[in-house]
């Protein structure tokens, strides 16, 4: 059974840092590309970032580049989401995926979604 669990989600101030883990069951961890998307009420579900296997490429949203950072461990079947000087327009429930094919930037592309992590911002 496929399982993806999210944490490390929370309340921050703006200009904060938070640490989201994703650890993955199920899955050989190691062959796939992993995703981190986002959807704040109202919103559609958008991409934030993603990682190769081997973490030789990393790819981001306009909005979080230079702010986030996207790494994995596979030897522990984890894939992380650093999020820093973090905004109130960053505010959403976060999900990470597997990629199954197709553009990193679309949702689509994914399967085997986590429950996902709520972040929240204040101002």
């Amino acid at each position: 059974q496929v399982q993806l669990v999210e944490s490390g989600g929370g309340l921050v101030q703006n200009g904060g840092s938070l640490r989201l883990s994703c650890a993955a069951s199920g899955l050989t961890f190691s062959t796939y590309t992993m995703g981190w998307f986002r959807q704040a009420p109202g919103k559609e579900r958008e991409f934030v970032a993603a990682i190769t296997w081997n973490s030789g490429r990393t790819y981001y949203t306009d909005s979080v580049k230079g702010r986030f950072t996207i790494s994995r461990a596979n030897a522990k079947n984890t894939v992380y989401l650093q999020m820093d000087n973090l905004k109130p327009e960053d505010t959403a429930v976060y999900y990470c995926a597997f990629h199954s094919g197709g553009s990193y930037y679309y949702s689509l592309s994914y399967k085997y979604w986590g429950q996902g992590t709520q972040v929240t911002v204040s101002s």
